[in-house]
C-alpha cells in the first residue's frame, strides 16, 4: 500500500485498512477504463458514474487524450461543470465553458531532432490545447480528435509543446519501449500507449501534478482520491492518489504500484471498484 495506510488505519491486507474510507474524488482515466479500446461506454459505467455524483463525491477525468478527445467523453457522461485532467496532466481545464487553467510547455526542438534521428518514418505531432494537433504526416483514422493540419517538421521545432506524440503503424508496442530507451531524453516525461505510440511531456508533469492542482483548487485531500488507470501514464496517479486501483488489463508494472487490483474491462471490472464505496453498504468488502 502507498501513503494513505496510515489515514486509514495502516493494518495489513486490503479491504480491512479501507472499511471507513470514502473518497471525495475520483479520478478515472478514459481509455481502458470508461471506454474500451473501440470507444464505447458501456451503460453500466455510466450509471456507476451518476452514483458517485449523487453521493456528493466529485469526479474528475485524467487522461492522456487532448481536450478536444476528453470532451467527447465528459459530454457521454453527462457530468457536471468541473474540471479535467488532460494531456497527461500538461493541460488541466475547467468546462462548460472551455477555460485552460493550467498549462505547462516544453521546447520541443531536440527532441524531434532526436526522434527524426532515431525513428525517421515515425509521424510527430504537437496538441494545441483546445484545439487539436499539428503533425508531419496523416495518422491512422480515428488516433487524434479535433482540427489536425500537417506541417512541416521544421515549423513544429519551434512550437512550445504540452506534449509531442511519436507514432508508427508500422511498429509494435515492445518496438517503441526500445526506442524510449535508444532515444536517450532527458529533461522530459515519456509514456508508452497500448499501441506504437509515445507521449513526450515536460519535466516532471503527469496525471498526479495534474491533479494536484485541481484537489488544491477544490480543498480536497490526496488521501481523499479514489484513482483508476490501466496504462503506464497512469502509474504516478496511482501512487499519489489515497487509492490507487489498477484495472485487471493493465501491465505488470501498472498493476505493482496499485493498492488494489480490479477486474478486467470487459469483465465490469471499472464498475465493480466504484461500486465498492458508492453502492451497498457491505460494499467495501466485495470482489
Amino acid at each position: 500500500m502507498n501513503h494513505a495506510d496510515a489515514a486509514v488505519g495502516g493494518a495489513s491486507g486490503d479491504d480491512m485498512t479501507w472499511e471507513s474510507w470514502k473518497p471525495k474524488l475520483v479520478a478515472l482515466d478514459i481509455d481502458g477504463t470508461l471506454v474500451d479500446h473501440d470507444g464505447y461506454l458501456p451503460h453500466e459505467i455510466h450509471a456507476a458514474v451518476h452514483r458517485i455524483l449523487d453521493a456528493g463525491a466529485r469526479v474528475v477525468l485524467a487522461t492522456g487524450r487532448a481536450w478536444a478527445g476528453t470532451k467527447i467523453v465528459f459530454d457521454a457522461l453527462d457530468l457536471p461543470p468541473g474540471p479535467a485532467v488532460a494531456s497527461n496532466g500538461a493541460v488541466v481545464v475547467q468546462y462548460p465553458p472551455m477555460e485552460i487553467i493550467c498549462e505547462v510547455t516544453f521546447e520541443p526542438a531536440d527532441v524531434i531532432d532526436r526522434i527524426t534521428e532515431m525513428a525517421p518514418r515515425a509521424l510527430i505531432g504537437i496538441e494545441e490545447p483546445g484545439v487539436g494537433y499539428r503533425v508531419t504526416g496523416e495518422f491512422p483514422e480515428g488516433d487524434l480528435s479535433g482540427r489536425v493540419t500537417v506541417v512541416p517538421r521544421e515549423e513544429l521545432r519551434e512550437l512550445p509543446a504540452t506534449r509531442v506524440i511519436v507514432r508508427d503503424p508500422n511498429s509494435t508496442e515492445p518496438d517503441f519501449m526500445v526506442l524510449a530507451r535508444q532515444l536517450g531524453l532527458h529533461g522530459v516525461n515519456y509514456f508508452i500507449g497500448h499501441s506504437a505510440w509515445l507521449d513526450i511531456a515536460p519535466e516532471g508533469v503527469h496525471k498526479a501534478t495534474g491533479l494536484a492542482r485541481v484537489c488544491a483548487d477544490l480543498g480536497i485531500d490526496r488521501d481523499d482520491v479514489l484513482a483508476m488507470g490501466d496504462g503506464r501514464n497512469d502509474i504516478e496517479m496511482l501512487q499519489w492518489a489515497g487509492r490507487g486501483v489498477a484495472i485487471g488489463d493493465a501491465p505488470a508494472e501498472v498493476r505493482v504500484v496499485a493498492d488494489h487490483v480490479t477486474g478486467r474491462f470487459a469483465d465490469g471490472g471499472t464498475v465493480r471498484e466504484l461500486d465498492r464505496w458508492f453502492r451497498r453498504p457491505d460494499a467495501a468488502s466485495a470482489d
